[in-house]
């Protein structure tokens, strides 16, 4: 991977930024219906994005990932599933980390792998919820910065 930055996303990133989202999202969550994540892609670009404040990694041709946050919650964090495994998503978590001193995020019991790498970046289960939305079980998360 060629150099990356990290940058403030707006309005003409939002297109890009959705496609990264469903296909992230369809690709990790296979126990929810490929139909829910389409049904959402419209309120996902025109009304949660718009919402959050929202960074990106990029290169001079592609952005790879982003992150969404909405005060002190991880609303949103997806990396291309061409760039997994990559350090993308830890790059966008220590980002965040920078500008708050704690973060929140809810993640699908399910969702194993992203639990681990959440983990391994320094959150813990403080909590065990139901999505209502899918009645999929979750973890909600917290980092604290160590003072």
């Amino acid at each position: 991977m060629s150099s990356t930055e990290i940058r403030r996303a707006n309005i003409h990133d939002f297109s890009e930024l959705t496609d990264i989202w469903f296909n992230a999202s369809v690709k990790a969550h296979d126990f929810i219906p490929e139909t829910y994540w389409e049904n959402n892609k419209i309120q996902m670009q025109n009304t949660y994005l718009p919402m959050s404040e929202v960074y990106l990694v990029e290169n001079t041709s592609n952005i790879y990932g982003f992150i969404a946050l909405v005060e002190n919650t991880i609303a949103a964090i997806f990396v291309s599933p061409e760039q997994q495994g990559k350090g993308i998503g830890k790059l966008l978590i220590n980002y965040a980390k920078g500008m708050r001193r704690s973060l929140e995020l809810n993640v699908y019991q399910q969702n194993t792998s992203s639990v681990r790498f959440y983990k391994s970046v320094g959150f813990k289960v403080i909590e065990e919820t139901v999505d209502e939305a899918t009645n999929s079980e979750e973890f909600l998360m917290r980092w604290d910065r160590d003072i």
